[in-house]
């Protein structure tokens, strides 16, 4: 979708349609206003027929309306006004692209940008209004052999409060990065296991480098081997599919400025090895590699802001299937960092592949670390589908993050990791257990990957429950791209 602004008054536009936000089902905003004004009551006339309803993303679409220049005028219901907050706007905004997609319109002018947002800024409505439509508007049609023509909105002019200003274009630009990270992030998801392979991730890796002018290594197995990465390859064991650890460096700050680096779990298929997972939903399986989604999805993003910091993305990646050659219950391997773990259950691979990671990463010296993983099924339980997970060893870096998340509108909760649980993960035979069974089992995974991040300020999200959506809508969401984009946006800022 392609995005501009222009700051011009609503019934001056010439566009197929113009979108107005209207409070409480017949409060008019102030843009509606004025179309009201020239249509000498036309918008109020229509509204006290009760046509819209009062709640938030209703949709209401008026052609051919009196003295507005626009073929068409798109109203979108907001609430009680005195709610109107960052979920409201962003479903305002959210109904109104795909109430115009529906209706076959190809370029629209929208004003909601200009209403008010509790604890929000004019900066973020802009960017929020572009990275959304980006979202709302995104279609995954790839593999289908006969696809849909496109019908949807292809231009969306944002109209800012005020007279434009290049710190408005700036902010739209930024919000319409992000939406394209996020498709990647999206793509990369949806895509089939037989497709979206370990391979295929790093050769998307190497593309994004060519087109961003990044920095990326692939290391193989046989690298692996040498930096003695046995819990990683330990999962990949029974998989033809070659294992990859992915390295992709932004440098986008100076030289001496210490990167933020960032570690997306990468399983492309989880079967859960020996320890076979039911066959229920186990299709969604291929999200597993979500957190190695984001990673190319935020560096994408940021790439495409040219952000004044310095980034490294590490991607373990590898299949986890069973077969003759699969790592069993009750052996030990022993991690990079020379720990040893006693593999109770092979379907807790997750971990197993990112301490090795969270290993390799010690040697760019980062300033922070945040790995991203779609690690347990216990997150789900304790944080259902709409927040993310936070753990970490540093509370600065914490609270950073809970901040992002709330500016980015993609939510993260912090959860304990305190060393009362390290009790459940002891084994007798090896350093440590994989798994410390049910109770608690998001926190034991962390205190698990804790071990593994002593030598610097780390934080872990586990997205299990945010990644991807499940039923008639099933997908993607490309979480947390927009929390670790806006994470990064201010670390830049700041500098």
């Amino acid at each position: 979708m392609e995005f501009s602004t222009k700051g011009e008054s609503p019934e001056k536009t010439r566009s197929q349609c113009v979108v107005v936000g209207v409070f409480d089902g017949t409060v008019l905003s102030d843009a509606a206003k004025v179309l009201d004004r020239v249509s000498k009551g036309h918008l109020s006339t229509v509204l006290k027929q009760g046509d819209l309803a009062p709640r938030v993303g209703s949709t209401l679409l008026l052609h051919s309306v009196p003295g507005v220049a626009a073929q068409r005028v798109l109203l979108v219901g907001l609430g009680k006004e005195s709610d109107f907050g960052p979920r409201e706007y962003r479903e305002a905004v959210r109904a109104s692209i795909r109430a115009l997609s529906d209706g076959g319109t190809r370029e629209a002018t929208t004003y909601l940008a200009q209403l008010r947002v509790k604890d929000r800024d004019r900066a973020w409505a802009l960017m929020q209004t572009a990275t959304v439509a980006a979202d709302a508007s995104y279609r995954f049609d790839s593999m289908k052999s006969k696809k849909e023509a496109r019908k949807g909105l292809a231009k969306l002019t944002i109209a800012p409060p005020a007279k434009s200003s290049e710190a408005d274009a700036q902010a739209v630009s930024r919000g319409a990065a992000l939406g394209a990270g996020m498709s990647l992030a999206k793509d990369l998801g949806n895509l089939p296991s037989n497709v979206c392979t370990p391979t295929y991730l790093a050769k998307q890796a190497q593309g994004l480098a060519r087109e961003f002018k990044l920095k990326c290594e692939v290391l193989e197995q046989k690298d692996m081997e040498k930096l003695g990465m046995g819990a990683l390859l330990a999962v990949t064991k029974a998989s033809p599919e070659p294992a990859k650890l992915i390295v992709l460096q932004y440098n986008g700050g100076p030289k001496k400025q210490k990167p933020v680096a960032l570690v997306g779990k990468g399983i492309t298929f989880d079967t859960g090895g020996i320890s076979l997972k039911p066959a229920a939903e186990m299709d969604e399986m291929k999200y597993d590699m979500s957190g190695a989604g984001s990673v190319l999805g935020t560096l994408s993003a940021i790439a495409r802001m040219r952000l004044p910091i310095n980034v490294v993305g590490i991607i373990p990646t590898c299949e986890n299937m069973p077969g003759g050659k699969a790592v069993k219950p009750g052996d030990v391997v022993t991690s990079m960092s020379g720990q040893t773990i006693e593999i109770l259950n092979t379907d807790a691979e997750g971990r197993l592949i990112l301490c090795d990671a969270l290993t390799y990463v010690e040697r760019f010296e980062p300033d922070a670390v945040i790995d991203i993983a779609t690690l347990t099924g216990a997150c789900v339980i304790a944080l259902g589908h709409v927040a993310s997970g936070l753990f970490s060893n540093n509370d600065d870096l914490a609270q950073e993050l809970l901040e992002a998340g709330q500016s980015g509108w993609d939510r993260a909760w912090r959860m304990p990791l305190w060393n009362d649980y390290d009790e459940q993960i002891k084994s007798p035979f090896a350093d440590m257990a994989n798994i410390g069974g049910r109770p608690a089992g998001s926190v034991t995974a962390a205190c698990f990957l804790a071990r593994y991040a002593t030598k610097y300020k780390w934080a872990h999200l586990d997205v299990a429950g945010t990644a991807w959506r499940s039923g008639k809508d099933k997908g993607s969401t490309a979480r947390p791209v927009p929390l670790l984009t806006a994470f990064l946006m201010r670390r830049a800022g700041k500098r």
